[in-house]
């Protein structure tokens, strides 16, 4: 229906030429489309590895403060007995 409308509108020798030009427009805005989402996906995937890093960093952060904890106790065991428990 569109190509009739546009064959009358136009007539048969600038149809090429619109329908070149129509083509080249949506194929730029598809690029652009592409371009926006693959940009929108990095960035999520950046935020997602940027949490998931900062909990990483919390838990060794949480295992080192029980690591110490740990060896102090046992140093004052050490102390205490002279042994371990």
């Amino acid at each position: 229906m569109i190509f009739v409308v546009a064959l009358i509108v136009l007539g048969p020798e600038r149809l090429p030429k619109a329908a070149r030009f129509v083509g080249l427009w949506i194929r730029r805005a598809r690029a652009q489309w592409y371009a926006v989402k693959s940009e929108l996906e990095n960035e999520i995937a950046d935020d997602e590895l940027k949490r998931s890093l900062r909990e990483t960093q919390e838990a060794l952060k949480n295992a080192e403060t029980e690591l110490r904890k740990q060896a102090s106790e046992l140093q004052q065991d050490i102390k205490d007995t002279g042994e371990p428990k």
